[in-house]
Parts: C-alpha cells; structure tokens; sequence
C-alpha cells in the first residue's frame, strides 16, 4: 500500500557503476562505451579523466554534436573555445550529464541528459 507514495524509477540508475573498474567491467559487456570529453578533434587525447564511460546512445549524441554543429562552427570561426564538463550523482563514475559550451565569439550551448 505505501509503495504508492516511493518515487518511482523511469530511466536507467548507474548508481551501482561507482568505480572506474566496474565502468569499464561495463564497457566490456557492452552496457557503457568509452569517449573523451574533449574530442581528438579539438585536439583531446585518450588518458586521465578526459575519458568518461557513458551508454551508446550518449556517445552517438555527443559525437552528433561535436562533428555537426561545434565543428562547422569552428570551421566558420564563430567559435574558438570549447569546454565539455559532465556532472554526476552520488558516487556514480557514469555521468548524469554531459554539457557542452562552445564559445568566444559566438556561443552554443547544449547539455545530454543521461540519467
């Protein structure tokens, strides 16, 4: 009867992925990929905590994002700084979102919801 009144879940909990070794236990099984927030791009490089661990669908997203609006943008020199900062609950290693801010001259600004 009081299950009524519990918040109910309705999306994925990455609650439990609280270390970079069961992230990338994760990555292994497929549940998460690895990306840089920073992309190669843009001059980012694989190590440290540029690589995040986030599920597919985030990656096809941000990778959407960087290749086909930050890019032409920085293409058309309406921007030159670009920053990626994820955010996270509790203390999950899965980030609950990822924003990203292009910049200077211009300005764009989006963040991907994850969790």
């Amino acid at each position: 009867m009081f299950d009524f009144f519990k918040k109910k879940k309705n999306g994925p909990d990455f609650s439990e992925i609280d270390s970079r070794e069961k992230a990338e236990t994760a990555a292994k099984d497929g549940s998460l990929v690895s990306i840089l927030m920073m992309p190669e791009v843009f001059g980012g490089v694989p190590v440290g905590p540029n690589v995040i661990f986030v599920p597919a669908w985030v990656a096809e997203q941000k990778e959407r994002i960087d290749l086909g609006t930050v890019l032409p943008l920085a293409q058309e020199g309406k921007i030159t700084r670009y920053e990626a900062h994820p955010a996270y609950k509790g203390d999950s290693f899965v980030p609950s979102s990822i924003t990203i801010h292009a910049h200077t001259p211009g300005d764009f600004s989006v963040t991907i919801e994850i969790w």
